[in-house]
């Protein structure tokens, strides 16, 4: 049984005419005759009778013309999905990110994807830079937002934004109403950072810049993400160097105040596996540039 088997049947079974069905097919009738001839050898049923009267469903052609109309369309569903996939308009993007993107681009990257109407499942996932970076390598991730510059060379690669550090302190510390402060008046402080695991670059930009101001933190908080980083310093419980995005985080308790001098920048770069060729990665790919080029 084919596909064109059913299409033949159910044109037949509405015209109930070989010669009209035939002139809707655009095909003689000898060849008509023929597919019906062999869906019925394939059914093990006759699905017309022909007499002097013209042509008829028997009961189990009529029983049949639900069932081949269901078959039909289930595989014309089947070839749009697969067109669509093909054409990036379909199928299911699995993104990889780190926190800190929700205040710095990515609400704005999936308005702009999805503002062409496109019937992609987009799942997003909050992981670590390095996370992330093992997921892609291993195919369970199609795109990355990485705070990174340890890019592997076998992807294409966007730096979405960069942004300056900036000096985190809770609201009731001496330095909170300072417009602007160097980072050697933060001698002495306990220092809250993300943990050299989750952010190795930068833990390690981080307590660079410390050094470069003359000190070196006598206690060091290391949390696993930035916003827990933020949450801590609120409280009281130290200060902290963070990307200035996070003023967006709104966290009580927690005040933003720009550094003095050179500060560490905090670079997002958008990463996927540049061998992919799948439309829907460049359509994404696509609006993350339109998105960065208004960040730059």
């Amino acid at each position: 049984m084919e596909f064109r088997h059913l299409r033949y049947f159910l044109v037949l079974a509405e015209e109930l005419h070989f010669g009209r069905a035939a002139q809707r097919l655009a095909i003689s009738q000898p060849p008509l005759s023929l597919n019906i001839q062999q869906l019925e050898a394939s059914v093990g049923a006759r699905l017309f009778t022909r007499n002097s009267r013209g042509v008829q469903l028997t009961e189990a052609g009529l029983a049949f013309v639900p069932a081949a109309r269901g078959l039909l369309e289930h595989a014309q569903a089947a070839a749009r999905q697969a067109r669509d996939v093909d054409q990036g308009l379909a199928g299911t993007l699995r993104i990889g990110f780190a926190g800190t993107m929700l205040y710095r681009g990515l609400p704005q990257i999936l308005a702009a994807f999805h503002a062409d109407e496109r019937r992609l499942r987009v799942v997003l996932r909050e992981l670590s830079s390095r996370e992330q970076l093992v997921e892609l390598s291993q195919g369970r991730l199609d795109l990355a937002f990485v705070h990174t510059t340890q890019v592997p060379p076998e992807v294409s690669q966007i730096r979405v934004s960069r942004q300056p550090f900036v000096a985190c302190l809770s609201a009731t510390h001496r330095l909170a109403s300072r417009s602007r402060l160097g980072l050697d008046e933060l001698v002495g402080e306990p220092l809250a950072l993300v943990s050299r695991q989750v952010s190795p670059d930068y833990h390690e930009q981080i307590l660079a810049a410390c050094a470069a101001a003359g000190f070196v933190p006598d206690t060091l908080h290391e949390l696993q993400h930035w916003l827990s980083v933020v949450s801590l310093v609120a409280q009281g419980l130290g200060v902290a160097l963070v990307p200035q995005a996070l003023h967006q985080s709104a966290i009580a308790g927690a005040v933003f105040v720009p550094v003095d001098g050179e500060a560490p920048t905090y670079d997002t770069y958008c990463l996927w596996k540049a061998d992919a060729g799948r439309p829907a990665l460049e359509a994404f790919a696509q609006a993350v540039r339109q998105v960065a080029d208004r960040q730059a």
